[in-house]
């Protein structure tokens, strides 16, 4: 099918050819006012502003916008959205005062949602993630990457990711999966760490591995969870098994995960809450892609990332949901981008390009998603008519998506 997008107020993120975005480069969006579409069969093949010839032709299938602000979809690369249950008794502990980790240390945290997974089957996993991954398709998610990391066994590990296989099979957006054995330790080797990590490189990956479940390998690398060292070992393990590295770091504590990362090449180092000047440094001009994930911080109430230091620093970033049922039960990028400019002091300009050029490159999807170019897919988020681009993360409270199309449909 031919589709001609007519009547867009504002074209947004409108590239020739695209590329990871860091600096000074973050803050330009290019933008057309008074811009027309072109699609075929799902494809972006072209656009242009009122001075611009348009293809003409008898079988266009015409699409009026409606004045709508048009943009790519967003591109969540760092989310557990596989999980038998919510945690809200552990929001009230929090509000109690109750640390993640003291929570953790407790019992609750990874370990509860590891208990309720195991009694869960594979076929009710997959409808409730099913559900999920609907709902943030219709607030304007266009691509997503997801965790295992709630089984903690070989059995369940390999039960959340054939999850996370059939959703990609199923799901008219790209879906990347991690193996995330590592999130924590299990109750029964919480004194014999070793063993569990053997665990996880002579069993859990050959298994992974034989049935091509994972495209990542991803380690929880933080005090009271795996070391640098461990974090290492395992990572290491992942890229013998063709898994790319990418790392949860630096999230409570100044861990030395980025440093890791950046040594590694991983594609991404995520949370970034706890950072210092050599973990800024290291990602400083790197290929390895610094995702922050503001609404972990918000819903944990901890300092945020320091995404203006980053930036000044030359750091590539990404912006990601991490939605999971007990430190960011939300996957609405729209408000991730709104708390990225109210509490990281990021421009409109460089959250919406952290949330969508950006995260398609920490899911390694940079030439088919995240920008308007021609030849990327046509994942893209219609919006009501809204006076300005900086009006998108400054409305917070307010859903300004109209519509959503996915492959040149409107879903």
């Amino acid at each position: 099918m031919r589709i001609r997008v007519n009547h867009i107020a504002q074209l947004l993120n409108t590239r020739k050819a695209s590329k990871l975005l860091r600096g000074k480069e973050l803050a330009e969006l290019p933008l057309i006012p008074n811009a027309w579409l072109t699609i075929e069969d799902g494809i972006i093949t072209g656009y242009g502003g009122v001075e611009d010839p348009f293809p003409e032709g008898a079988d266009w299938t015409l699409v009026d916008a409606g004045g709508a602000t048009v943009l790519p979809a967003w591109c969540d690369s760092h989310t557990h959205l596989v999980f038998a249950a919510s945690r809200e008794e552990e929001f009230v502990d929090k509000i109690n005062g109750l640390s993640y980790a003291a929570i953790a240390a407790k019992g609750g945290g990874i370990l509860q949602s590891a208990r309720r997974l195991a009694t869960m089957s594979e076929e009710a996993l997959y409808a409730a993630a099913w559900n999920r991954l609907q709902s943030l398709m219709r607030l304007g998610t266009g691509a997503i990457e997801i965790k295992s990391g709630y089984g903690l066994d070989t059995e369940n590990e390999l039960k959340m990711l054939r999850v996370i296989r059939r959703l990609k099979a199923t799901a008219p957006i790209p879906v990347k999966a991690s193996f995330l054995g590592a999130h924590t330790y299990p109750a029964a080797y919480k004194d014999d760490h070793e063993s569990y990590i053997r665990l996880i490189i002579q069993e859990m990956l050959p298994a992974i591995a034989r049935e091509g479940l994972a495209d990542y390998i991803d380690v929880f690398c933080e005090e009271g969870f795996f070391s640098v060292d461990e974090t290492e070992r395992i990572c290491k393990a992942g890229i013998q098994f063709g898994l790319k590295p990418k790392i949860h770091a630096n999230q409570l504590h100044a861990s030395g995960g980025v440093e890791l990362g950046v040594k590694l090449g991983a594609v991404s180092v995520d949370h970034l809450e706890s950072m210092n000047a050599n973990a800024i440094q290291a990602l400083s001009g790197s290929d390895t892609i610094g995702t922050l994930l503001p609404t972990a911080a918000f819903f944990l109430r901890m300092p945020f990332q320091p995404a203006r230091e980053l930036i000044q620093a030359n750091a590539a970033i990404a912006l990601a949901s991490d939605f999971n049922p007990g430190s960011s039960p939300s996957g609405n990028m729209n408000f991730v981008v709104s708390l990225s400019c109210i509490q990281m002091k990021m421009q409109p300009a460089e959250a919406i390009n952290a949330a969508t050029l950006n995260g398609a490159y920490a899911m390694e999807l940079g030439n088919e998603l995240g920008s308007i170019t021609a030849g990327k897919r046509a994942n893209l988020i219609f919006t009501t008519p809204i006076p300005s681009v900086n009006y998108l993360p400054y409305a917070f409270g307010t859903n300004l998506i109209d519509r959503v199309m996915i492959n040149g449909a409107f879903i």
